[in-house]
């Protein structure tokens, strides 16, 4: 098996993270545009102060992503990616969410997780 992969590993963690970076930065950016209503909607989320976490996530995911893509400490992002999609998990699967609206944060866990332990592939900057 590892022969088969030999060469491609950098391949795969590249596709792995440009996968992340853009859905982090599809989120993100909405976010980014309009901070007020994203507080609003942390603050009906139960996340108070709305602007204070709202932001923290907007910049997370938007700085975040865009990091993520070039490969800029890619493995520290992935954590914390990886911390907000557990909280998110756990937040909707306390509020008796159905496994469809969590299942998209449980798949961001692992492909954050293969970045963690793997590393950022090619073309990374670091």
């Amino acid at each position: 098996m590892d022969v088969f992969l030999s060469g491609y590993e950098g391949l795969v963690l590249l596709f792995a993270r440009v996968a992340v970076a853009l859905v982090m930065l599809f989120y993100g950016w909405p976010k980014m545009k309009s901070l007020k209503s994203n507080a609003k909607d942390f603050v009906e989320m139960g996340f108070k102060p709305g602007m204070f976490w709202g932001t923290i996530v907007a910049f997370i995911e938007f700085f975040g992503g865009i990091a993520m893509l070039i490969g800029f400490y890619a493995w520290v992002v992935a954590a914390v990616f990886g911390f907000q999609m557990i909280v998110g998990t756990f937040w909707k699967m306390k509020m008796k969410k159905p496994f469809n609206d969590y299942s998209y944060d449980m798949l961001l866990i692992a492909l954050v997780s293969i970045i963690i332990v793997f590393g950022p592939g090619l073309y990374a900057i670091n």
